[in-house]
């Protein structure tokens, strides 16, 4: 039993990578689902596709490596983040469907609290912000619209998790109801630092605490899978949220370390150590991952919108039909247009949090085509990344901080195979950029949490030890290119904002 079995549960698509004891990937399946938007600023996934893609991958993956049961030592989970779900603990059957965490339907909610001066009390306790984005109000939301469900709650006859408790609930087969802390730290509910859900901000919600899952460190033991699924009873031994276990995937075990990953949104995390740094600048204050029962913390920031932005020219617009067109068509783009696109599709995150802004585009011309709208859409994804970054200096004080202003981020995800993306990212925040030989960084970092825990991988230093970058890009515009063009973005978030009232 030398292979480990990684599930990354994603926003658009299930993955199931499975990892020989090198952890060089031996074979691997995916599965697109539905994304269902019943209202505008709504978005959910029907539970059974999140369960159903997961089996299916696993077992597809397994297969293609001509493997069974027998040959796995582990599985690990990394999930969508704060994506919210309600189920039945006798049944299994969910009360409702998934709430995703792009949706904002809890907009008003949030305002409503924040009126009442609340926002400071979540965010001592959580690092978060009030905004819809966030596990919590979801929660809130499903007992107080649900027919019946509050009722069902209290009688403890339901149980709430975000993806990956609700992947272990089917994989045990309804034995187990637990999450690890960096999930459990994305709920909106959970003290970072104490450590345990808060009965101040259930009461407050309305949230029952029995509804909440039992809160585990990243590697643990979460449960065994049925036998029938796989051949054999595997025990499931690593969980971590896709961006935590990109941050582990990518090595960033030191504070100051710093990574982004471009999947559906863009989020960067910067390793603050075992210090919890509170945000001057609207970032979150998060957990990066905890091991032995010791929280490592990270600066946060999340862009709702990236590659999600190149789907939209594709499935919206119909402007391409393949992601891949986007680079040729952004290098043949007019210089000189300077168009600018805000991706705010579902409102805009850090460091703006403005959940009423939607999408805009600024400097068309009757000339403007794919090609400057392909430049425009993925020129926005450095643009928001590096206002990242700025709030992120500006927080990270101290002699650290000098280290963090030059540092190089290491990427991974979608986007960051795009050369051209890359390039234009190290130009505009200025710093060199690193993009890793294994680009699946987070169902790696989700293997590795699980492998080390059964032995199999090396510890955290031999891990870390072993990175290394597929690709480095320093930056090659002139100074005062960068900054007109970052004017230019930031005018036009101002007038998105200005817009949205």
């Amino acid at each position: 039993m030398t292979h480990i079995l990684a599930i990354d549960q994603g926003t658009t698509s299930t993955r199931a990578i499975l990892f020989d004891d090198s952890l060089t990937a031996v074979s691997s399946a995916q599965e697109e689902f539905d994304q269902h938007y019943p209202a505008s600023g709504w978005v959910e996934h029907d539970p059974s596709d999140l369960w159903s893609t997961t089996a299916a991958t696993c077992r597809s993956a397994i297969e293609k490596a001509g493997a069974s049961g027998e040959d796995i030592a582990a599985i690990g989970i990394t999930n969508q983040r704060e994506t919210t779900l309600v189920w039945d603990c006798k049944t299994g059957k969910p009360v409702f469907n998934a709430i995703v965490w792009q949706d904002r339907r809890t907009s008003d909610m949030c305002k409503s609290l924040k009126a009442d001066g609340f926002e400071d009390v979540v965010t001592g306790r959580t690092g978060l912000l009030l905004d819809p984005y966030f596990s919590g109000t979801k929660l809130a939301w499903i007992l107080d619209n649900v027919d019946g469900v509050r009722a069902r709650a209290e009688a403890g006859d339901l149980a709430f998790g975000t993806v990956d408790s609700w992947l272990v609930w089917n994989l045990t087969g309804g034995k187990h109801h637990v999450t690890d802390a960096t999930n459990a730290a994305r709920t909106m509910l959970y003290d970072i630092h104490k450590g345990r859900w808060s009965k101040t901000i259930c009461e407050r919600l309305g949230i029952p605490i029995s509804l909440l899952p039992e809160v585990k460190d990243c590697a643990a033991e979460f449960g065994e899978t049925r036998a029938d699924l796989f051949g054999r009873a595997i025990p499931i031994l690593g969980i971590a949220g896709d961006q935590q276990a990109a941050t582990v995937g990518q090595a960033c075990f030191a504070p100051g370390m710093l990574k982004s990953t471009y999947g559906t949104g863009c989020f960067a995390l910067l390793n603050t150590g075992d210090t919890p740094v509170r945000s001057a600048n609207r970032l979150l204050t998060t957990i990066a991952y905890q091991l032995d029962g010791k929280p490592t913390y990270a600066l946060e920031g999340s862009i709702f919108i990236a590659g999600a932005v190149v789907q939209w020219l594709r499935d919206g617009l119909r402007l391409i039909r393949d992601a891949k067109e986007t680079q040729p068509l952004a290098e043949r783009a007019d210089d000189g247009q300077g168009v600018v696109m805000v991706p705010a599709f579902t409102g805009l995150g850090a460091p703006y949090w403005n959940a009423e802004c939607r999408g805009a585009i600024f400097g068309l011309t009757r000339n403007s085509g794919p090609e400057e709208f392909a430049r425009a859409a993925l020129e926005s994804v450095g643009y928001q990344t590096r206002d990242l970054l700025e709030a992120m200096k500006a927080d990270w004080s101290g002699t650290a901080a000098q280290g963090a202003e030059t540092a190089t981020l290491r990427v991974d995800g979608g986007m960051s195979a795009s050369d051209w993306t890359m390039q234009f990212l190290s130009d505009v925040i200025d710093a060199p950029v690193e993009r890793p030989e294994v680009l699946e960084t987070t169902a790696m970092g989700a293997a590795w949490l699980a492998g080390h825990k059964a032995g199999v991988l090396p510890d955290m230093e031999r891990f870390a030890a072993g990175w290394r970058a597929d690709g480095r890009f320093e930056p090659a515009m002139d100074a005062s290119t960068r900054e007109a063009k970052y004017a230019a973005w930031k005018r036009a978030v101002a007038a998105t904002i200005g817009f949205a009232g």
